[in-house]
């Protein structure tokens, strides 16, 4: 199908959960009729929130906006640890929740806040000799993954109600959140997994900012510029 306007720009969508990235690409690819659609960053299927699309010439914008700082809010569940280190994943073993108070929980959060190497899930995108890791992991296969480089900001305990843990966590790109409530659960003695997760803000992109799949697939074909962010407007200051 012929594009009837050449659209240009950066895209804040609000992901729902159950929904891959890739498929919010599809969708907007549908809404805005054009095949040039990507993303700088994506977002597990359970989590929602901010996703930032990149329409048209702005797609060269990509590698830009992928490197920017992310922030997330999410829930964790102390006791029981997953294959997936979140809530989609088998439980792989249930242990008792010690006594903690939000302040224990506060002194073990703190630990991971820094410069650290994160070694990837079993169950991510990342590909070795270009297969997926999680289409390896499906098989019950576990090979070694090369641990990265992330940082963590901060990593702020915002409630906690035993077994339940909501959180808010500020870190580079490239970091698993998930992994690291994997890690907080093993560092504490009872595992733990991810229930929910939400991310918030992406540098400068809030979530506030963010427009609903509902909201764009209900706007006039013509007004579909409106919700779209210039590059020259998104793109690192130094890039300017």
């Amino acid at each position: 199908m012929a594009e009837k306007m050449d659209f240009e720009g950066v895209l804040l969508v609000d992901k729902p959960s159950g929904m891959t990235s890739h498929d919010v690409v599809s969708r907007i690819r549908r809404i805005f009729k054009m095949k040039r659609v990507g993303h700088a960053g994506t977002l597990d299927p359970l989590a929602t929130g901010l996703l930032i699309l990149l329409i048209g010439k702005a797609t060269k914008l990509s590698q830009f906006l992928m490197s920017l700082d992310k922030v997330y809010e999410g829930t964790v569940k102390l006791g029981e640890s997953t294959t997936t280190q979140d809530a989609e994943g088998e439980v792989l073993s249930t242990r008792p929740v010690p006594e903690l108070s939000k302040e224990d929980v506060e002194a073990h959060t703190a630990g991971f806040i820094g410069d650290q190497y994160q070694i990837p899930p079993m169950y991510s995108a990342i590909k070795i000799d270009g297969v997926p890791l999680y289409k390896l992991a499906r098989k019950g296969k576990t090979i070694e993954r090369e641990p990265r480089f992330i940082r963590v900001s901060a990593f702020d305990v915002l409630k906690y109600s035993s077994p339940l843990i909501d959180i808010k966590v500020h870190c580079s790109k490239g970091t698993y959140v998930r992994t690291l409530v994997h890690d907080l659960g093993e560092k504490i003695g009872c595992g733990g997994h991810l229930v929910a997760l939400r991310r918030t803000a992406s540098d400068n992109f809030s979530i506030d900012k963010a427009h609903t799949l509902k909201t764009l697939e209900e706007a006039s074909f013509n007004d579909l510029k409106d919700f779209l962010i210039p590059g020259h407007e998104a793109a690192p200051n130094h890039l300017l």
